[in-house]
């Protein structure tokens, strides 16, 4: 999810139109409707008066919560649910599989280096 359809998202749970949130930030709402639609991104200040209209943090308004992070990084919808599986496992298994995925990765690194 973009930052635009997420301000849109969370815009239009608070139940507010443009022009209430536009007046709210600060901004005119042809540059809100940049905000939402277009791929502008907002100053600082018009993120921390968002993060205050919406009662949420910065953080969350320009990231979103760690899965849908996870989801917009990962392609791979089969990978994607292997993780979300390991992330359900007790502490010690998972870190059995962060080390071997770390160790795969450190291979492929040295393998690739070697190649070059």
């Amino acid at each position: 999810m973009t930052l635009g359809e997420r301000i849109q998202q969370l815009r239009k749970e608070k139940r507010l139109t443009q022009v209430a949130l536009s007046s709210n930030i600060g901004v005119s709402v042809a540059q809100l409707t940049r905000y939402e639609t277009q791929g502008v991104q907002p100053n600082a200040e018009a993120l921390k008066r968002m993060a205050m209209v919406f009662g949420i943090s910065i953080d969350f308004l320009v990231n979103g919560t760690v899965e849908q992070k996870a989801e917009d990084g990962l392609t791979d919808s089969k990978l994607l649910g292997l993780f979300k599986q390991v992330e359900s496992l007790p502490d010690i298994d998972r870190s059995v599989v962060f080390r071997l995925i770390e160790a795969f990765a450190i291979k492929k690194q040295l393998e690739h280096m070697l190649k070059n």
